[in-house]
């Protein structure tokens, strides 16, 4: 009982209902009670003071008390009010007394029997006429309700407790359906955590009709499964490029071993050098692998200082200026007007520039230029542009050149002797930056990369 959540929810929810309900009809069947009779004791004075005013009346008119018409009155409010009257003349003498008329009445059957324990009370109260005391006037009447006033007063209370019970049950009923409603979300993200982790990375929590609080935990569940997916799909791919990139180089070693143990081939120095070329590429892509590996480690730590742009720039000049010549590649730095400062872990600045930088010498023919320069367009960001005129892409490689072993175009990283993981490795040190990428190319016209480093942590 009350292990689930619903169960709970509808529990407290009909408790305090309950405790409402029973409070309210408490108070309102106790203030109606108390208004009532308030109301009945008013109505009762006001009709002692008009028996009163008539007795004075009819005193002062003829000197004495006399029966016409006060007794009538007497009797009037005997037989319809159980409103009963006993006057006393100032020597105490009784002149008048419709007390008598309930035993009479009752003994013909005309009224209800008095009930067990029923309680009378009096009240007097004096007459005077010209500030002289003539007698008093005892009125006796029943404590509580009588006859229709105790009807009616019932009549309300099963009002008032029907009116309680059809509440319950509309409090048990929409109790129901809001713990029903309140927990539907929750149900949802326990069954897409159940598929979860059943591997099931294609489920996702539909938003609609989800309160705020659950659509957000809803936001982030799909946030995480969309990146499980991705993730394995990336690894299904990196084990699908990494067995590729491995079975081209091991092939032709094992092709080339087995024909220089079948003496198929002599091991000559050209031959040897093609085994040679095949085993460092096989070195390179550990090599790579490893350094992607500590790029992407979030667990990287970066040791940052202040950095000025124009330094960042002579200094590739100084280091890629003998390549880029030895390939008939013109190399361009454009001067800056003034210092920039930001702040960058240097030894991996570099390693960023200088992977852009192959890939923009890789690709650009010789007698082209490759360009680069320091821009200051975005606020709170100092970045490098590296623009080449080389053979560009295909816009619809752009958002995939960061991926691992992407090629746009198959054959041209065979041609080039990449493997394809370094942009890959520029992507992850950017992103331990928190820094930005801008990529622009246009085929057969060349490509720039802009990445921009924050002025500050």
């Amino acid at each position: 009982m009350l292990h689930t959540l619903r169960s709970k929810i509808l529990f407290y929810l009909v408790l305090i209902s309950m405790i409402g309900i029973l409070i309210v009809s408490f108070f309102i069947q106790y203030g109606f009670e108390e208004s009532f009779n308030s109301y009945l004791d008013r109505n009762r004075e006001k009709k002692i003071d008009r028996i009163i005013t008539e007795i004075e009346k009819d005193y002062r008119k003829n000197g004495h008390f006399t029966s016409d018409p006060v007794f009538g009155l007497l009797h009037e409010h005997a037989m319809t009010d159980q409103l009963y009257f006993q006057l006393y003349d100032r020597f105490g003498q009784i002149q008048m007394d419709s007390s008598n008329i309930r035993g009479m009445l009752n003994s013909f059957g005309l009224t209800e029997p008095a009930p067990d324990g029923e309680e009378w009370h009096s009240k007097t109260y004096t007459l005077k006429v010209d500030n002289a005391i003539i007698g008093k006037l005892v009125a006796i009447y029943p404590e509580g309700l009588i006859d229709d006033e105790y009807t009616f007063i019932q009549t309300i209370q099963l009002y008032i407790l029907a009116a309680v019970c059809l509440t319950i049950v509309l409090a048990i009923v929409f109790s129901m359906l809001f713990s029903k409603k309140l927990t539907s979300g929750l149900k949802k993200l326990s069954f897409a955590a159940g598929e979860l982790k059943q591997h099931n990375l294609d489920i996702r929590i539909p938003l609609s009709g989800l309160p705020t609080e659950v659509k957000q935990i809803a936001i982030s569940f799909n946030n995480l499964a969309e990146s499980l997916a991705k993730e394995e799909m990336l690894r299904k791919q990196f084990t699908g490029d990494l067995a590729h990139e491995l079975r081209t180089p091991l092939a032709t070693l094992r092709s080339q071993i087995e024909a220089f143990q079948d003496g198929i081939w002599e091991p000559t120095p050209q031959r040897l050098q093609v085994s040679h070329e095949e085993l460092m590429r096989l070195v390179r892509l550990v090599n790579e692998l490893e350094k992607l590996l500590a790029a992407e480690n979030p667990q990287i730590k970066l040791e940052k200082m202040e950095l000025e742009a124009g330094s960042v720039l002579a200094a590739l000049w100084e280091m890629f200026l003998p390549i880029f010549k030895e390939k008939g590649v013109g190399l361009r730095i454009e001067e800056l007007a003034q210092e920039e400062i930001f702040k960058a872990d240097k030894d991996r600045l570099m390693q960023i520039l200088s992977n852009v930088l192959n890939n923009a010498l890789k690709y650009t023919p010789e007698g082209k230029n490759v360009t680069i320069s320091v821009v200051t367009d975005m606020e709170g960001f100092v970045g490098f542009k590296i623009q080449d005129e080389g053979s560009g892409m295909n816009e619809e490689d752009i958002p995939h050149i960061f991926e691992r072993f992407y090629r746009g175009d198959k054959s041209r990283d065979r041609k080039t002797g990449g493997i394809g993981i370094g942009l890959s490795i520029v992507k992850a040190l950017m992103d331990a930056h928190k820094g930005i990428i801008k990529v622009k190319s246009r085929l057969n016209k060349g490509t720039s990369i802009t990445l921009w480093f924050p002025q500050e942590n």
